[in-house]
């Protein structure tokens, strides 16, 4: 019995740190008004009929503070590499000179950077929603184990410490997207 709840504990646990992981991976991708290359994670190029990532069919680079430069391996794939990033949706335009392509990042406008504020906390919001999910089936886990013979304060207790967990990660949530709010907003 105590072995099962500590199953649950340890599992909410682990599923709480990995919905912050992917929070601090989704926030890499915005960007922040300088270049990086991150923000193309998740871009994938037509490679011989197969979808794959950029950055496993080109070498990207930081040119300057906002130009990224793209690489590609085989000289042929810069115009399936352009097509993807124009295809991806992240507002850049890429430069294709027959040799790389230069990805040229505009500086951000007031208006923009309350954009990408506002699409962090969008992220830290579903990163949320993901911690109290957590939370909810690790307490319906609890009292299925108190039909099964749990003590009823063993039980309040786990659920108490589940509670514990999930406040720790929707701060640390919070941390994230403020550090990444003054990221955007720094001029």
């Amino acid at each position: 019995m105590q072995d099962d709840l500590t199953l649950i504990m340890d599992d909410a646990a682990g599923s709480m740190a990995k919905a912050v992981g992917h929070l601090e991976l989704e926030l890499t991708k915005i960007r922040a008004g300088k270049a990086n290359p991150q923000i193309l994670d998740g871009i994938a190029v037509d490679y011989y009929g197969s979808p794959t990532p950029l950055n496993q069919v080109a070498n990207v680079s930081i040119a300057d503070a906002r130009t990224l430069t793209i690489q590609p391996w085989e000289k042929n794939m810069l115009q399936p590499i352009e097509r993807a990033i124009i295809a991806s949706n992240i507002g850049l335009n890429p430069q294709n000179d027959g040799v790389i392509i230069r990805l040229f990042l505009p500086p951000l406008t007031e208006e923009r950077r309350k954009e990408f504020v506002k699409r962090a906390y969008n992220e830290g919001e579903q990163a949320k929603v993901a911690i109290r999910n957590i939370r909810r089936d690790a307490i319906e886990g609890i009292k299925k184990l108190q039909k099964d013979g749990l003590s009823e304060d063993t039980a309040k207790g786990a659920e108490a410490d589940i509670q514990t967990l999930t406040d720790k990660y929707i701060v640390q949530i919070d941390k994230h997207c403020e550090v990444k709010e003054k990221e955007i907003l720094a001029v």
